[in-house]
């Protein structure tokens, strides 16, 4: 028997950092909220597993600081923020290189002597494209034309040396393509922000982040474990038969779930990741740095319990390696010999405790990118996340904001037909 519920004014469909921030933002501003979540427990693509004693992220993901939704929405201090090292180590034929901030590691920032990592001259052209990106207005960096990374890189003087030595394999793993195709307005925005911010985990892993959110909701707005079918005439139909009747639904999924709720919905391509999560006796690297390849064998590499000791119970050090897309065991394998490799550590004996493949991980950003697109979908029909903006916790809490507030305009205006 379909049961029906009132779910009051407004329904959001999935309880991920966009349907948080829009039902937060609906909720505050007194409309009857509902939040559908089909997990067990909020957060999308932002989970936290315990597995055997590990604490381990769906993917391996990193928290900006810099983020403007991030400092207006969440307690940072309660998060109790764990920080990776400014910059990251690049592994090369000549042996490893670090690529640092200068101006917050001055003693560590030797290889960025001319000749080292860079020449003089790719050096000066760096440093002028971090001046311009960080204190320019946000404004400019949105509205200049677009392009490629990889052309924006070329216009700003950046060698093919450089781009093949650092961006390439560093912007791999922050966009997961290793084309350099990403819009370049994107690019500027992320290389501001990490040049602004601390990049960081949470004492209790990335999930803590949703969480958090979820908590200031109002009680009886998060409903989790109801996954939705379809959306109908008069609100939503949930897996199980039941029916949720609302004035206003917001589809706030990934973009493959939305675009079947949303028949004609244009969505993006989705970029593919899989994380492994190694168990190791000791630490191969005794800081909590970054990793990247110049041979481009994975995206990026990490000791997690140099980051936090308590992601890891029994006293063994965590490493998490990213690679694109769905590797075979043959391509993991050559992954391991990898990691002996840049480490300088034996990983055979290393025990493989968690693998997880992240399907629409990330949209794909080609130029020329809308930073922002309405979430007006149909009449009473909206929607929101990443992939309606950019691909980062910012976008998809931007989008959600964004939702709301057209969601309360379209309600408000006295000839409203929803």
């Amino acid at each position: 028997m379909t049961q029906t519920e009132d779910g009051g004014d407004v329904v959001v469909v999935g309880a991920g950092a966009a349907g948080l921030a829009c039902a937060a933002d609906l909720a505050a501003a007194g409309l009857r909220v509902v939040l559908l979540e089909a997990e067990d427990t909020v957060g999308g693509r932002m989970r936290t597993d315990r597995l055997a004693g590990f604490t381990v992220d769906r993917g391996f993901q990193v928290f900006n600081t810099a983020y403007p939704q991030v400092k207006r929405r969440l307690d940072l201090r309660a998060l109790r923020l764990r920080p990776f090292t400014p910059g990251v180590l690049v592994h090369t034929d000549d042996g490893p290189r670090r690529f640092t901030d200068p101006s917050r590691r001055p003693r560590e920032s030797r290889d960025l002597i001319p000749g080292r990592l860079a020449s003089a001259r790719d050096l000066l052209a760096l440093g002028t494209l971090s001046a311009r990106d960080v204190l320019a207005p946000a404004g400019h960096l949105r509205t200049r034309p677009d392009s490629t990374t990889l052309t924006a890189l070329a216009n700003a003087g950046i060698s093919p040396e450089l781009v093949e030595t650092f961006f390439r394999p560093f912007l791999s793993g922050v966009f997961l393509e290793d084309e350099l195709e990403t819009s370049a307005r994107f690019f500027h925005l992320v290389w501001r922000t990490m040049l602004r911010g601390t990049l960081c985990l949470p004492t209790d892993g990335i999930g803590a982040v949703p969480a958090q959110m979820a908590s200031g909701l109002p009680d009886g707005v998060l409903r989790t474990g109801v996954p939705v079918a379809s959306l109908t005439d008069r609100g939503v139909a949930s897996a199980d038969g039941g029916h949720h009747t609302a004035r206003v639904v917001v589809v706030a999924t990934g973009q493959s779930a939305a675009a079947r709720l949303l028949p004609g919905l244009q969505v993006p391509r989705g970029r593919v990741v899989t994380t492994l999560y190694h168990a190791a006796q000791g630490s191969p690297l005794a800081e909590p740095t970054l990793m990247v390849d110049t041979r481009r064998r994975f995206l990026h590499t990490c000791v997690l319990t140099e980051v936090h000791r308590g992601y890891a119970v029994d006293g063994r050090a965590l490493v998490s390696t990213s690679v694109l897309g769905d590797p075979g065991p043959g391509q993991e394998a050559a992954v391991l010999a990898a990691l002996a490799e840049v480490y300088g550590a034996d990983t055979r004996p290393w025990e493989l405790v968690h693998r997880v493949v992240v399907r629409d991980a990330l949209p794909a950003m080609p130029p020329p990118l809308a930073l922002s697109r309405t979430t007006r979908f149909a009449p009473g029909r909206y929607v929101c996340g990443d992939h309606r903006a950019t691909g980062s916790l910012q976008g998809a809490l931007a989008s959600g904001t964004r939702a709301a507030r057209e969601v309360l305009a379209d309600l408000r205006r006295p000839s409203a037909a929803l």
